[in-house]
């Protein structure tokens, strides 16, 4: 007895999120995924004319982007660098635009500021890679 294709547990959420982007309820998806299904990710999405970016987090995994061409523009300038490099302000904007409660987000700017600034006289350039 032949078994049915079944999608992997990644690849429902990632066509969740299509569907919540394509109904409006997201601007921009931010999808972490193993690098095994890159191929079908980008498949999905081009199918569907919708623009992405990937970025490699390590060896095994890619962090994909996807969503409004004016909110990936956005994300080509600010995030340069790995996500834990980015700096305060670059981590705030960017929850912010993924549509993060902006009151986490805003604990979450105050936290890592002052951990920055105790750790790096406030000059949080991504030197300070605790900060995080």
């Amino acid at each position: 007895m032949q078994q049915p294709n079944v999608l992997p547990v990644d690849m429902k959420v990632l066509m969740n999120h299509i569907y919540e982007y394509q109904k409006g309820v997201r601007r921009m998806v931010l999808f972490t995924l193993n690098r095994k299904y890159e191929e079908f990710a980008i498949r999905r999405l081009e199918s569907q004319n919708i623009s992405y970016i990937v970025q490699p987090v390590g060896s095994d995994r890619l962090n994909l982007y996807f969503g409004r061409e004016e909110c990936l523009n956005a994300i080509r300038m600010i995030v340069t660098r790995p996500l834990n490099l980015l700096t305060p302000e670059e981590d705030f904007m960017l929850g912010t635009m993924l549509g993060y409660d902006i009151c986490a987000q805003c604990e979450r700017y105050c936290e890592r500021k002052n951990r920055c600034n105790r750790q790096c006289n406030g000059h949080c350039d991504n030197q300070c890679k605790n900060a995080s």
